[in-house]
């Protein structure tokens, strides 16, 4: 496997997918990728082994308001980094729930996530703590207890944070939520990407928000569930530089057959 990440592989970080000119609304907004730690994830492809991702989380791991669960976040993302990375192996497993939040998610880390013995979990969790007035300070000691368990499991971990969606930012407690995500994140040395964070850039970029939410005014839309998973692919693929990259291929929505 080669090592060497070349400067022309590099030219797709950070990108803007264009996928076509009838697709041109399709376009996802050019960001630079939060930066989130993989070490563990390195390790595997430098040793040839298989990157198992387990996504764990809400609706919006599981795909609500998409079109086809082929067009949820996790398929999404597996299709970029497997672009990305032909001579790895990518499997995306979905353990979205949706409804859930933390109180139902961390019961099961155990059998949905450390069963599964893969290298990164990216856990979605908080859109229905603040859409439910959670108290933050619990929410917090909860994730924490997660996070905590998955950290005993030698795994790397991306925390996700919510959505920038009408009835999110509705949520009276959506701000402490998504402070307290970002809080323990810090104190317990984990990654996390901020969809929030992402979600503001593109605003501030121009692209209004209701572009990226489907007609409940809550979940993504197929644009958004692929907006997400191509920042969330830059940002993995720049932890794992260097590797092979290809340079042939843009990552982001793909046109609908």
């Amino acid at each position: 496997m080669r090592s060497i990440l070349t400067a022309a592989a590099l030219a797709i970080l950070p990108f803007c997918a264009v996928v076509s000119a009838a697709h041109a609304q399709d376009t996802c907004p050019g960001v630079d990728p939060p930066a989130v730690s993989l070490p563990r994830s390195r390790e595997a492809i430098a040793a040839n082994r298989e990157l198992v991702i387990v996504a764990i989380g809400s609706s919006s791991t599981e795909g609500w308001m998409s079109s086809t669960l082929s067009r949820s976040y996790p398929a999404m993302l597996q299709a970029d980094l497997s672009a990305a990375l032909p001579n790895v192996h990518v499997a995306i497993i979905n353990r979205g729930i949706g409804g859930q939040d933390a109180a139902e998610e961390v019961p099961r880390l155990d059998t949905d996530v450390v069963a599964v013995k893969p290298t990164l979990v990216i856990w979605q969790v908080g859109a229905n703590g603040a859409l439910r007035n959670a108290d933050p300070k619990l929410f917090q000691r909860l994730v924490t207890v997660g996070i905590n368990r998955l950290k005993a499991a030698r795994l790397d971990i991306i925390m996700m944070d919510n959505q920038q969606s009408p009835k999110i930012l509705a949520a009276p407690e959506h701000a402490l939520i998504n402070q307290a995500l970002a809080d323990i994140a810090k104190s317990e040395g984990v990654s996390l990407f901020s969809r929030n964070d992402v979600m503001e850039k593109w605003k501030e970029m121009g692209y209004p928000i209701d572009r990226f939410i489907a007609a409940d005014g809550l979940h993504h839309n197929d644009l958004g569930y692929a907006c997400v998973a191509s920042a969330l692919s830059g940002s993995i693929l720049e932890a794992l530089a260097p590797h092979p990259l290809r340079t042939d291929i843009a990552t982001g929505p793909k046109p609908h057959s």
